[in-house]
C-alpha cells in the first residue's frame, strides 16, 4: 500500500480517485489516524479525533464501488479547525476550557456540505485559543484545551495563527486537508509558514 502521509494532497486526490480497489478511503482515513497518534503528542495540532472516521471512510468506499462518486473530494480525509460545529459527538472549544463539553449535535453549513460531497471528518484541529480574539498579545497557536502547536520543520519556532492546527497538521501528514477560519491572516499566515497553499473564498461561496 502507497504510504499516504507521505504524499501531497493532490498525489492522495488522484491515487483515490484513480484506483477504488487498489487505495480506498478507509485505508488513507487509517494511515492519516495513525499520523496522528503517532506524531500529535509532540505537535498538538489535533484536539480530537472522530470515532466515526473509519466508518463514515468505509460507506464512502463502498459508494464508490457501486458507481456512486460524490464529488473530487469523495472519501477523502480533512480536518476542521475547532471553532466550526461538527455533529459527531465531538465538543466545540475554540481551545477554550469554558467550552470543553459544548457538544452542539449539528453541522455547521460549512460541514454539512462538506459531508454532501463526500468528505470525511478525521477530527479537530488545536488553534489558537478563541482564534486570537481574547488579545492581540495572545500567544499564537495556543489553546488552554490543545496547548500550543508546534511547527513541524523546526519545533521551537511558531505554528502561527489562528488555524495553527490546521496548517501544521497538513504541513506534517496528518491530513489530506484541514479547514481554517480567516479574518485578519488567520489562514494565511498558517499557510505561509508551514509551506502550504490556504485558500480564503469569497463570503458566501462555501
Amino acid at each position: 500500500m502507497t504510504k499516504i502521509a507521505c504524499l501531497a494532497g493532490v498525489a492522495v486526490a488522484a491515487l483515490l480517485a484513480a484506483s477504488a480497489a487498489a487505495q480506498t478511503s478507509e485505508e488513507a482515513t487509517k494511515a492519516y489516524l495513525d499520523q496522528i497518534q503517532a506524531r500529535n503528542d509532540i505537535l498538538h495540532a489535533v484536539i480530537a479525533v472522530n470515532p466515526a472516521a473509519l466508518t463514515d471512510a468505509k460507506a464512502l468506499d463502498a459508494e464508490r464501488q457501486a458507481g456512486k462518486v460524490r464529488s473530487a473530494i469523495h472519501g477523502l480525509p480533512i480536518l476542521l479547525k475547532d471553532n466550526i460545529e461538527a455533529n459527531d459527538g465531538l465538543a466545540t472549544t475554540a481551545g477554550s476550557l469554558a467550552l470543553k463539553n459544548n457538544v452542539t449535535g449539528r453541522d455547521a453549513p460549512l460541514v454539512k456540505g462538506l459531508r454532501d460531497a463526500g468528505a470525511v471528518l478525521l477530527g479537530k484541529a488545536n488553534l489558537s485559543e478563541w482564534a486570537n480574539i481574547r488579545s492581540s498579545k495572545s500567544i499564537s497557536g495556543w489553546s488552554a484545551v490543545g496547548g500550543t502547536v508546534r511547527n513541524p520543520y523546526v519545533l521551537d519556532r511558531s505554528a502561527c495563527g489562528s488555524s495553527s492546527g490546521s496548517g501544521a497538521a497538513v504541513a506534517a501528514g496528518l491530513a489530506w486537508a484541514a479547514i481554517g477560519t480567516e479574518t485578519d491572516g488567520s489562514i494565511t499566515c498558517p499557510a505561509a509558514i508551514n509551506g502550504l497553499v490556504g485558500l480564503k473564498p469569497t463570503v458566501g461561496l462555501v
